[in-house]
C-alpha cells in the first residue's frame, strides 16, 4: 500500500493542511486513513485533508512525501482526480 502526502501548506480554519492521496484506489486510501484514525468526514472528493499536526503521524505510518503538484499528477494519472463541482459517488 502506497499513500502520498503533500506538505501542510494549505490554509483553512486557522491552521495548515496536507492532502493524503492514493494512486491505486479510494479503498486503499480509506484503509490507510482508518488505520490513522482520520475521520471519514475529512475525505473530500479524492483526498483526505490532514491538519499539519498529523503530518508526521502519516509519514511514520508509511505515507510518502511528495509535492502538491505531484499529488495532482498522481491522482490524474491514476484516473482518481475529482475536480470541485463534480459529485462524488456514494461510498467513495
Amino acid at each position: 500500500m502506497t499513500v502520498y502526502i503533500d506538505p501542510p501548506t494549505w490554509p483553512g480554519h486557522g491552521r495548515l493542511w496536507s492532502h493524503l492521496v492514493s494512486d491505486v484506489s479510494y479503498d486503499e486510501l480509506h484503509r490507510f486513513a482508518e488505520e490513522l484514525a482520520v475521520p471519514r468526514r475529512a475525505f473530500e472528493r479524492d483526498h483526505y485533508d490532514l491538519p499539519a499536526h498529523r503530518y508526521a503521524d502519516a509519514v511514520r505510518a508509511g505515507a510518502v512525501r511528495v509535492s502538491s503538484r505531484e499529488v495532482v499528477r498522481l491522482l490524474t494519472e491514476a484516473g482518481l482526480r475529482r475536480r470541485k463541482g463534480r459529485r462524488t459517488p456514494p461510498g467513495c
